[in-house]
């Protein structure tokens, strides 16, 4: 038989299984009504296979009683019957008709039983509602609810966003920098500084793996793999806060000892073969920053400090929600402080490029992860979030970051609030919108902020500077006239807002807003008991007779950057942070007026005392004043030739 022809065949047979089904169905349909009717008994004609069926008609009690003579009829037709196409065809087709009436009535008697049963929706509210201690309904009614109305309030809280909640979209310093210059620009620039690095790994080995994307930094392709030196676990829920803490491998705790051992003798080569060994050591790689940043190398320091963060966020825990707000890294703990450490620097970098807005979100995240706020995050929030333009976020944080209103009591957010109100009144005021009259207007926010810290003014006039005449003649007021209040803390947060916000009070806009609530204290010179009154608002916000906020140095939110010589870099290697804290003492002396002791150059090796005379934070005292004259540098540099 050809091809054809077997098809042809093949065809025929599938068409007549077709039709044979199609008829089945029919008088399937036609058997149902008749059973409906109460003349069902009476069948004009009977198909063996219909005897089959009578016992699904009666009682569904005995449907499993007949499926074992169903399945040896069906065994025994098809033996006697003739292997015909025919009447295997209806064979099927009514073993599988007779599992699809039964599945039908199974279905129709359950729906049937649900609907006679059916309880109302408050009751089945009832009894899904949940009781976690079965014992409280003895002791009482009220402890339950109690309990789960303590329980809807800790999920309310949890529920709604933070005000310290960071967009992720705004920590790429790229995007700012695309929206500041545009995308050709930056374009342009990375092309020509990945033509630069392509050039200098040509000669080596590329790697071949792959790096891991994050959040806080966009990583280089030719960072080292990740070796999971560092972890973090979670310690403990309180207050709706996820409290965690870093941990270190043995591998790292090594290269921490090898690091320590280098700092004590002061040698910078020892910390870089630590970091040949461990690339992602925290300590090592922080002190290389500071030590490119004291060379002048800021983009060198920047990227080391992004590898710092990179290592710092491939160790974050799966529970560690950074960017929510409801994470908590407390400062005390040793293994935390390189990750503070390096959100400063990150911040400080951003800040230096232009990039207000992203240094803003990293400041929420310093400020997020412990509230104690070690790092001063709170007295650069305001100055980022001025520039950035997030004038209605400033206030909106003022208003509910801490319950009560102590945060206007501090110098920069009293000036900065004003500030922030200024603006907002000329945009509504451009928009021609009816200005918000339950709050209080700049002009008052800023005659506040001068009767609260009246000091502040002298300083900006002379930081800015501003020599305008009228200023002269502002300053001549006795309210206006000292630039010390006498109160440790207040004197130094003083300090650290001009050094930090200076750059604003530039503007002609604000400098006349400032000069008008001067010129309107003024006025009201002869009113004494009010200034006496702002007086003792200040004592009672800033009772403490020490310096509270000692630990921030002025001159880390300064955009100036001191630089040292690299041979005395590479000789004295110290924490760069304390020698910037002996350097501020002298920058700004205590309230008493007193500068450190003069260091004594007597009998001492000349070299060493030129060397250390290059370090901004020696004092050698003044000309006359314990310094060794000509003839006995002379006589020592002679008596050190004899020897």
């Amino acid at each position: 038989m050809s091809a054809r022809l077997l098809k042809r065949v093949l065809k025929e047979q599938e068409q007549q299984k077709q039709l044979i089904e199609e008829e089945e169905e029919e008088e399937e349909e036609l058997n149902v009504g008749e059973s409906k009717s109460p003349d069902s008994g009476a069948r004009s004609s009977k198909n063996p296979f219909d005897l089959l069926n009578e016992g699904d008609d009666g009682d569904e009690d005995k449907a499993d009683q007949v499926d074992a003579p169903e399945v040896a009829d069906e065994t025994l037709t098809r033996k006697r019957e003739t292997p015909s196409l025919k009447s295997t065809a209806n064979a099927v087709s009514t073993s599988n008709n007779k599992s699809k009436k039964k599945k039908k009535k199974k279905s129709k008697e359950g729906s049937s039983s649900t609907d006679k049963h059916e309880t109302p929706l408050d009751v089945s509210l009832d009894t899904l509602s949940l009781d976690f201690n079965f014992s409280t309904h003895q002791s009482g009614p009220n402890k339950p609810i109690s309990e789960n109305a303590k329980a809807r309030e800790d999920l309310v809280k949890q529920s709604t966003p933070s005000i310290l909640q960071v967009d992720p979209k705004y920590l790429n310093v790229e995007n700012e920098l695309c929206r500041i210059f545009g995308s050709k620009v930056v374009k342009s620039f990375e092309k020509s500084n990945q033509s630069s690095s392509s050039r200098q790994v040509r000669g080596g080995r590329r790697g071949n793996h792959h790096i891991r994307k994050t959040v806080l930094i966009s990583p280089s392709d030719h960072w080292p793999r990740w070796d999971g030196s560092l972890s973090m676990e979670f310690l403990e829920t309180k207050d709706g806060y996820h409290y965690f803490r870093y941990a270190h491998s043995s591998s790292y705790d090594q290269a921490q000892r090898a690091f320590e051992a280098a700092q004590a003798i002061h040698d910078l080569n020892g910390v870089t073969s630590v970091l040949l060994f461990q690339p992602y050591h925290l300590d090592s790689l922080i002190t290389m920053a500071d030590y490119f940043k004291f060379l002048g190398e800021h983009q060198m320091s920047a990227d080391v400090i992004a590898k710092c963060l990179y290592a710092l966020e491939c160790a974050w825990h799966p529970m560690f929600t950074a960017l929510q707000g409801n994470c908590q890294l407390k400062f005390s703990h040793d293994s935390n402080k390189p990750l503070f450490k390096a959100l400063f620097t990150h911040m400080k970098n951003m800040d230096r490029r232009g990039c207000n807005r992203s240094a803003l979100e990293v400041c929420k995240l310093l400020l997020a992860f412990d509230s104690d706020d070690p790092m001063g995050a709170m007295f650069c929030l305001d100055y980022f979030a001025l520039r950035a333009g997030e004038y209605a976020w400033l206030e909106r944080f003022a208003e509910d970051y801490r319950s009560d209103t102590s945060l206007w009591m501090f110098p920069n957010f009293s000036y900065s609030l004003a500030v922030c109100r200024f603006y907002l009144e000329q945009e509504e005021s451009s928009h021609n919108t009816c200005l918000d009259t339950t709050r209080a207007s700049s002009a008052d926010l800023m005659n506040q902020a001068l009767m609260l810290h009246p000091s502040v003014l002298k300083k900006l006039v002379a930081k800015v500077p501003l020599k305008d005449q009228a200023w002269t003649n502002i300053l001549k007021n006795s309210f206006f006239h000292s630039d010390q209040i006498g109160i440790p803390s207040l004197d130094h947060l003083i300090n650290i807002y001009v050094e930090r916000n200076y750059l604003i009070w530039r503007l002609p806009d604000l400098q006349k807003l400032l000069r008008d609530a001067a010129l309107v204290i003024e006025t009201l010179e002869h009113n004494k008991s009010h200034a006496k009154d702002w007086a003792c608002v200040r004592k009672e916000a800033f009772s403490s007779d020490k310096n509270e906020y000692g630990h921030l140095l002025v001159q880390d939110f300064s955009d100036t950057v001191q630089t040292l010589p690299p041979d005395n870099l590479q000789n004295f290697m110290v924490d760069m942070r304390e020698a910037a804290q002996i350097g501020d003492q002298v920058a700004n002396p205590p309230a008493g007026g007193h500068a450190p002791a003069p260091r004594d150059v007597a009998n001492r090796n000349p070299l060493a005392v030129l060397f250390e005379s290059l370090l901004p934070w020696v004092n050698y005292g003044a000309a006359g004043d314990g310094v060794v004259d000509e003839n006995q540098v002379n006589e020592q540099g002679q008596d050190n030739e004899d020897h």
